[in-house]
């Protein structure tokens, strides 16, 4: 930070932040000294300002126009925030009533993606979490009828997967005591080991239980989740309307970079930190279709032996404090669910 920056040209240069985040026009002298009570000329607010902007915090847009922030002024402002604000109660509120009641891995990140675009009014970016160390909760064999079941494998993340089975013949005795063997041999088995230990099982089977596991095994060793951890879930891509009068130049290629996963998995593990909230603004992002864009984000999970990231991506001028304690407050919301 340069040394001519003293609390009168920060205050300057956080009133202009907010100002122009709210009212997305550039701002002016008298405009501040009116709105913030600055107790100091507009002319030495104008002397101010051209420090700043001869800093590169600020820029004129237009000739005779008031200033608005350069990346470099984001950067400085998000910097000098110290503490992430908490949330208002409405917010706290608003995340619950998004996320309470989640039924499973999908669902959680579904309702993550949700609440945190409608929240901060961003788009919304969410990795599924890591499940390499999950384990088996519990095996479910369910008859449909005669000669059909379903198959339902519960984790110890939240997900649940299911298939459909041929049931040979087996009558009621016959499907409760695979089920029972079943449970017995895999929960809290770590789902990696899951065809060793269905390997085990099937030698240890008695004689009438070997066309029923036949049919059953097979199926339950390759009700793997796919690598959730390569899969990214994004929502609230409307809020680019933002952009609306730079499409081509703003909304198209993030519109573009949305569409990659790998490109968001990468650009999600170089922002979020774990325990704590990061901002990547303008140009300071390593993928140059989202250079006009900033990125707030966070890793989540990490306490439980799961780990992934989340966070928003939008305008430079977005919302900085609002938008980094959302993202924070979500990140914990979905960590102590997998816990």
């Amino acid at each position: 930070m340069s040394a001519v920056l003293d609390d009168r040209k920060l205050t300057i240069l956080r009133a202009i932040v907010t100002d122009y985040v709210s009212m997305q026009e550039p701002v002016g002298s008298r405009a501040l000294v009116e709105r913030y009570a600055l107790e100091v000329s507009p002319a030495t607010v104008r002397n101010d300002m051209a420090v700043l902007e001869e800093e590169g915090y600020i820029t004129q847009p237009h000739t005779s126009a008031g200033r608005i922030p350069t990346d470099k002024g984001y950067r400085l402002f998000v910097d000098r925030l110290g503490t992430v604000k908490p949330l208002s109660p409405a917010e706290r509120r608003a995340i619950q009533t998004f996320m309470d009641g989640a039924v499973d891995i999908d669902d959680l990140v579904a309702r993550t993606v949700r609440a945190l675009s409608r929240i901060t009014h961003q788009v919304a970016i969410v990795q599924y979490p890591v499940l390499s160390n999950a384990t088996v909760r519990h095996v479910e064999l369910v008859q449909l009828n005669a000669e059909r079941g379903v198959l339902i494998l519960v984790n110890s993340s939240g997900q649940v997967d299911q298939h459909p089975v041929d049931l040979v013949g087996a009558d009621t005795t016959q499907i409760a005591d695979l089920r029972g063997r079943l449970n017995a041999a895999l929960v809290d088995t770590p789902l990696t080991q899951v065809p060793k230990q269905l390997a085990k099982l099937a030698d240890e089977l008695p004689a009438e239980l070997k066309a029923l596991a036949d049919a059953v095994l097979p199926t339950l060793s390759k009700l793997q989740p796919d690598t959730p951890s390569t899969r990214v879930v994004v929502g609230g891509v409307p809020n680019l309307t933002r952009f609306s009068d730079q499409y081509e130049t703003a909304v198209r290629p993030v519109l573009e970079a949305l569409e990659e996963q790998v490109v968001l998995l990468k650009l999600l593990g170089e922002v979020a930190t774990v325990g704590g909230v990061n901002v990547r603004i303008g140009h300071e992002n390593t993928y140059e279709p989202l250079r006009t864009t900033s990125v707030v984000a966070s890793g989540y999970g990490v306490g439980s032996g799961f780990q992934a990231n989340l966070g928003v991506v939008g305008p430079t001028r977005m919302d900085y404090p609002s938008t980094m304690a959302a993202v924070r407050a979500v990140a914990r919301y979905i960590s102590r669910y997998l816990a």
